[in-house]
């Protein structure tokens, strides 16, 4: 308890100094934090270069190429890290950038976002899907602002729970509705009657959190994705839109809402699922070998890198037909 206490005290501590210090001063220690974390090349530093080597391997191959230069994956994943650092600094601030300033300094295809705000207006719900790309925090905050007013998502339950719920409560003053992944009536339930009732659901989809991942082709290797987006179009008839976001100079961003993957016409509702999650997996890489430098994934993502326990787990329950 002594201990959850005094990291709930340094979290808050921590997020009002960033709020208060200039912000160039801010991007300054930030910048320098994600290098330190690059040069020590701990565990998540080492589990992003194999994620970015796939990337490269697959450019690289594309290029007529053999292999992929050690410093060329070694310079990508410092650029990352400090693309991380920017999304975590932005939004601490979140709550302190001007309205405007998040307006003027977002670059979006607005046809494709007046497309969704129309469904929402005409009682149709839209999953809006998206990679760990740039600051999709920064993006959420954006179309609420722009027309959307408010949107559902979901998001693992960090501890200590006071860290969480300030989190959440954040979240939620931005006009964000937050369900835990955990602690909580079940997800999906909840995000299909938010997508009856005709709204927006924002949702992080390439990486599996459940035992119910969808294997997919994905930068020539087997990894796993949720099956909860494309399961919830299914399901409701919501439009299912992939989403990718960048960041654009120093202080600027970037999002592209992409075309909707449509649910297949044949096939049983575990093929369907499947079909669309494939489609998302590929706008997604995509979207990810154009700027690589702002995919974020730290974490474990393909099949060959995975606890063998976990994906026994998560292809029974894909067989079974599972909902997220």
């Amino acid at each position: 308890m002594l201990r959850e206490r005094v990291i709930s005290a340094a979290f808050g501590a921590g997020w009002t100094l960033v709020c208060r210090l200039p912000e160039s001063w801010a991007r300054v220690l930030f910048r320098v934090g994600a290098d330190v974390a690059w040069r020590r090349q701990g565990r998540g530093v080492q589990v992003l270069e194999g994620n970015l080597l796939r990337v490269l391997r697959t450019d690289a191959a594309d290029s007529g190429y053999a292999h992929v230069d050690g410093k060329e994956l070694r310079t990508l994943s410092r650029k990352v890290l400090r693309s991380y650092a920017r999304y975590y600094l932005e939004t601490f601030r979140l709550q302190i950038i001007p309205k405007q300033r998040i307006l003027d300094g977002m670059h979006a295809n607005l046809p494709n976002v007046d497309l969704t705000l129309e469904y929402l207006k005409n009682g149709r719900g839209v999953i809006y899907a998206l990679p760990h790309m740039g600051d999709f925090e920064q993006a959420g905050r954006w179309v609420n602002l722009y027309g959307a007013g408010s949107f559902t998502t979901v998001a693992e339950r960090l501890k200590p729970e006071s860290v969480y719920e300030r989190w959440v409560k954040f979240r939620q003053s931005l006009g964000m509705e937050v369900l835990p992944t955990t602690g909580g009536p079940h997800p999906f339930g909840v995000l299909a009657q938010r997508l009856r009732a005709g709204k927006l659901v924002c949702l992080v989809a390439d990486r599996d959190l459940s035992e119910t991942g969808v294997e997919v082709d994905f930068f020539g290797e087997k990894a796993l994705l949720p099956a909860g987006p494309a399961a919830l179009a299914v399901q409701t008839g919501a439009a299912l839109m992939p989403v990718s976001c960048w960041f654009v100079g120093d202080t600027e961003w970037a999002v592209h809402v992409h075309e909707e993957i449509p649910v297949p016409a044949d096939g049983d509702r575990r093929q369907k699922v499947a079909a669309m999650t494939q489609q998302l997996a590929a706008v997604f890489e995509q979207a990810i070998r154009e700027r690589p430098q702002d995919w974020h994934m730290l974490q474990r993502v393909f099949v060959a890198d995975l606890d063998p326990e976990r994906l026994a787990r998560s292809r029974g329950g894909a067989a079974a037909g599972g909902d997220a």
